[in-house]
């Protein structure tokens, strides 16, 4: 069954949520894994709506914003490269010691922040 895109970005704002109530806890590696997810959904939510069909199942978000047809603005495309690479390390640490020393309350924040920045941009595709 078709998920509708209402619903994908439904569950954007919900990770985005959760990736904050993470923040809180300085549980920064899933706040940003957290942060991926939910810019990964929002995408997903655009290709539903354009396609009208269920997006593939990957993570990539270059590739999912490619399939749509998504002109980004350099600062948002920039953040998106940097989110998709910041989440494979996440998902698969080569050492979890080493992870949490990069993961910083200040580097994690502006990732939050900037991923509620473009998940909001996305929302707006949504509406037009």
């Amino acid at each position: 069954m078709l998920k509708p895109s209402e619903e994908w970005f439904k569950q954007a704002q919900y990770d985005l949520n959760t990736a904050e109530a993470l923040f809180q806890a300085e549980r920064y590696i899933y706040v940003v894994f957290m942060c991926h997810l939910a810019v990964e959904k929002a995408l997903k939510g655009l290709y539903t709506r354009k396609f009208e069909k269920e997006p593939p199942k990957v993570h990539d978000l270059i590739f999912l914003t490619a399939k749509i047809g998504l002109d980004l603005p350099e600062d948002k495309k920039a953040f998106l490269k940097r989110i998709n690479e910041l989440s494979v390390p996440t998902r698969y640490p080569e050492t979890l010691d080493r992870l949490l020393r990069e993961y910083d309350t200040k580097r994690t924040k502006d990732v939050l922040l900037q991923a509620k920045e473009l998940v909001e941009w996305l929302v707006q595709r949504l509406e037009k």
